[in-house]
């Protein structure tokens, strides 16, 4: 969850950014470092992402957000930055990285999707390596290439990346170079790191905070990403809007002061830059799709699996001795026929439609599937293989999801820009996520070459 610069000169910008959001990997003749912007030892860019914090909650004055709202009127904001699709964690973290689209980066689940036999439901695998995930450079490649120190904090689709200097991953422990400071400095004990990935994600997201913290205190990153998730996990058993929801959204901008505290206790705020992201927006449903249900009654679910996306759903069709067979041909049209009808899917799109969604071709990469479901406002999808193909959600629930189609406003992400460098007071309108990482570049005075976004420089001083 593909970037152009421009040749405007940014001698105004401060030597130091901080950046919130995303980067992606590249090979080294995917970015070059620009001549008068020699990697600066002093050059800091942290980039905080906030899961699933929705544009029209931050333009909801209701929605306690001080810290924000501060940064946003000392520097640059969006009406709202469109994600790509899927909208859904990791592809969006890693376009805002790369500057490209899953088309490109080929991050189309929140891991890598793997067939498990003939015949058998495919699973997504989240513990694989960054190098073999991600299929574009990133902007934290080109910093470490540059001489740039680079630094994540639970971001995602960054596992075991060569060009991270400093990690403390989703699911940290006590063996980590990062962890070992932080039990030595009394931040975090032993029986905290050993029982993390057990550990509520409101504590996670408080670690993950000190964690940050500690870096930048301690280790003054060039580059660092941030992500928190409270906001994301609330939401999704909540409900978008709902008074939990906006009570974990009020917590992360708690969060976001912390970062800019330690900062200013590191003595690097005035040389810094906050780029603050989210992947996505969210909207509530009250009723679930089953298509891998329907699919099981109509006599095809041996031949295809439907992974959910939440407001999207991917369909695969699973014996491989079809693939480009007739057969295969008549098995997707049993499928189309089988699914179209159902009350709450919107559309059944066809691999022909696909560029203009921005989701690769099946036949250009094998981790795409052969058709996606869009569901109706209301509805969302899930992988039950029984019962019946929609039901309500449980009384008393009201649940949140992302995952819809781009084009639902809804689906807006935020996007802040403050501090070095960065004019006051501009309002950017509806801006693309594309358009982070070439941004976060030129704050590091590297080049992303060949990416489908283009740097902010309305931002620029």
């Amino acid at each position: 969850m593909r970037l152009r610069t421009s040749n405007v000169c940014l001698s105004g910008i401060a030597p130091v950014a901080v950046v919130v959001g995303l980067v992606f990997a590249a090979s080294p003749r995917a970015f070059a470092q620009t001549p008068a912007r020699a990697a600066a030892p002093a050059r800091h860019v942290i980039v905080i992402s906030l899961d699933g914090f929705p544009a029209y909650a931050l333009a909801d004055p209701t929605v306690p957000a001080p810290n924000l709202r501060s940064l946003a009127r000392d520097g640059a904001m969006a009406a709202a930055m469109t994600p790509v699709n899927p909208t859904v964690t990791w592809p969006n973290h890693t376009t805002i990285v790369t500057g490209v689209g899953p088309d490109r980066h080929g991050v189309l689940y929140n891991g890598l999707p793997r067939r498990t036999g003939e015949g058998l439901p495919l699973k997504v695998d989240p513990y694989v390596e960054k190098t073999v995930l991600v299929q574009a450079p990133t902007v934290y490649d080109a910093a470490h290439a540059a001489g740039l120190t680079t630094a994540e904090v639970d971001w995602v689709a960054i596992e075991r990346a060569p060009t991270i200097t400093w990690s403390f991953a989703e699911w940290a422990g006590p063996e980590g170079r990062v962890e070992r400071e932080m039990v030595a400095a009394g931040l975090v004990t032993e029986e905290e790191l050993r029982t993390f990935t057990k550990a509520p994600i409101t504590l996670r997201d408080e670690i993950w905070t000190r964690a940050a913290a500690h870096i930048i205190k301690t280790h003054k990153p060039n580059l660092l990403l941030f992500h928190l998730l409270t906001t994301d996990s609330v939401q999704h058993r909540y409900g978008a809007r709902s008074l939990a929801g906006n009570a974990a959204l009020a917590l992360a901008d708690a969060q976001v002061g912390r970062i800019v505290d330690a900062c200013r206790v590191a003595g690097i705020l005035p040389d810094t830059t906050f780029i603050i992201v989210s992947d996505h927006g969210f909207r509530s449903y009250t009723k679930t799709i089953r298509p891998n249900a329907v699919l099981a009654k109509a006599g095809v679910g041996d031949a295809a699996w439907v992974i959910s996306e939440g407001g999207t759903a991917m369909v695969y069709a699973t014996r491989s001795a079809e693939k480009g067979s007739p057969e295969r041909a008549k098995t997707l049209d049993a499928v189309r026929q089988a699914l179209a009808p159902v009350d709450g899917i919107a559309r059944v799109l066809t691999p022909e439609e696909y560029a203009s969604f921005g989701y690769p071709r099946p036949d250009a990469n094998e981790r795409m599937a052969d058709l996606v479901l869009a569901a109706r406002d209301g509805f969302a999808f899930n992988e039950a293989k029984e019962g019946d193909a929609v039901v309500d959600v449980p009384a008393g629930a009201s649940p949140g999801s992302h995952g819809f189609l781009n084009t639902d406003a809804d689906m807006g992400a935020i996007f802040i820009a403050s501090g070095a460098g960065v004019k006051r007071g501009v309002a950017l309108g509806v801006i693309r996520n594309l358009d982070v990482a070439p941004t976060i570049a030129r704050l590091l005075g590297l080049e992303l070459k060949d990416v489908s976004g283009q740097p902010l420089l309305q931002i620029f001083r």
